[in-house]
């Protein structure tokens, strides 16, 4: 009988291996068996794998007529020799079935199995490929988009992945048809069914666009220590080269930025800074910094907490817009970062926080101070994000607190207005 005429959908196009089939193949016909003959202990199952063909044989013992006490295992000779005419009493007769000697519901039957069972298979073959891919950057084509997921065909597979709207970067706008890049971040069952998960925002997609576009990291010359992102805002990246001629935020950045820009317009215009790795503390807080310009650090190795000092101007470049330069220079390096001013001659005269004594709660001026704000310039220089973070008060207060320094210098500066 040929497969190729009732199951051919099955011989070709399958991500299963040979025997594996075979294995599929021989189980549902030995089934088919069981459920006609009681037993398939003596029938044989060979599958051609290369022609499509499948043989089912029956095996029994020749015995004499009226001597068959097992009709399972036994044929007397005069049956036998309907078969084959060269038949004797003690060998052992074969009997090829045909596929319509089992009926046409048992045959439905058997092919619905064999679907099922092929694409259990498929779905363990694409779970475990795509398992073993989790960190790999795929390129594929946008083929739906939904409300919370947009669902895009690989390129190299043409399975259907999911890359969820909270993993892609703000500003990430894709129509049907678009080509996309992302990381496989994960891989799930769903009601048994494969899914594999793309991501835009996770680490992993920096670093593979770096592997991608810079061959020192390729070829293993230059290593990512670290990356931490806000996907979309700002990224720092540390990097190190055990090839003393080479340097690696050099070759990272390429001549006049040419391997960095594809990749920051990849990630919609993100800010990546390159920095050397170093196994200095001090130093790689300070390079984790930039663009600010430190001036000293002083760190406490227990508490895992740097106190950092700079001049006025460079403060609002620490901290970077929204706490952003602070947040990730503190996850870079693995320590809590303070910020604070150097101290400088104003040329507007400054007030001490003690004079505020009638309108501020001395515990709220002893927050303050507790660091390294004891005038009323030097907290107007960090903002609210930051005052709220080091100070552990509420919002609110350091708002009000915000207020009212302000207002005394505008008030000056009307007093100055109105002398003039």
């Amino acid at each position: 009988m040929k497969l190729v005429e009732s199951f051919s959908e099955f011989k070709e196009g399958k991500n299963i291996d040979r025997p594996t089939m075979v294995r599929v193949l021989e189980d549902v016909f030995r089934t088919l068996i069981r459920k006609k003959y009681g037993s398939d202990e003596n029938f044989d199952v060979i599958v051609n794998t290369t022609k499509g063909d499948l043989e089912l044989w029956r095996v029994r013992e020749i015995v004499p007529d009226g001597e068959v006490t097992d009709e399972q295992k036994q044929i007397s000779v005069s049956e036998a020799l309907a078969i084959d005419s060269d038949y004797e009493v003690g060998e052992e007769c074969y009997e090829q079935l045909e596929l319509e000697d089992f009926g046409r519901r048992a045959i439905m039957a058997a092919r619905q199995t064999l679907i099922s069972r092929i694409m259990e298979l498929e779905k363990d073959e694409v779970y475990r490929r795509y398992s073993d891919r989790v960190g790999d950057l795929v390129v594929g084509e946008v083929s739906q988009i939904m409300k919370r997921d947009i669902l895009v065909v690989d390129d190299a597979t043409n399975h259907e992945l999911v890359l969820p709207r909270t993993e892609m970067i703000r500003g990430d706008f894709f129509r049907k048809g678009d080509m996309v890049r992302a990381v496989i971040k994960k891989v799930e069952l769903h009601n048994n069914n494969p899914v594999i998960i793309l991501s835009r925002t996770d680490n992993m997609f920096l670093e593979k666009l770096m592997e991608q576009e810079v061959p020192e990291i390729e070829d293993g010359l230059i290593t990512i220590r670290n990356i931490v992102r806000l996907p979309g805002e700002r990224a720092k990246v540390a990097v190190e080269s055990y090839d003393d001629r080479i340097d690696p935020v050099g070759a990272c950045v390429g001549m006049k930025g040419s391997r960095i820009h594809g990749i920051v317009r990849e990630l919609r215009n993100e800010n990546i800074d390159i920095i050397n790795y170093t196994n200095n503390t001090s130093l790689y807080i300070q390079r984790a910094l930039t663009p600010a310009k430190v001036g000293t650090i002083q760190l406490d190795m227990d508490k895992k907490r740097a106190s950092v000092y700079l001049d006025p101007d460079q403060v609002s470049l620490a901290i970077g817009r929204g706490g952003a330069n602070i947040k990730l220079a503190s996850k870079l390096t693995g320590f809590e970062i303070d910020v604070y001013r150097n101290n400088v001659n104003y040329e507007v005269e400054d007030v001490d926080l003690d004079e505020f004594a009638d309108e501020l709660e001395s515990w709220v001026i002893d927050a303050l101070k507790a660091i390294g704000c004891d005038t009323a310039r030097s907290v107007l220089a960090l903002d609210a994000e930051e005052l709220v973070r080091r100070t552990d008060l509420e919002e609110e207060t350091v708002n009000e607190v915000l207020r009212i320094l302000a207002a005394e210098f505008e008030e000056e500066s009307d007093e100055a207005g109105s002398a003039e």
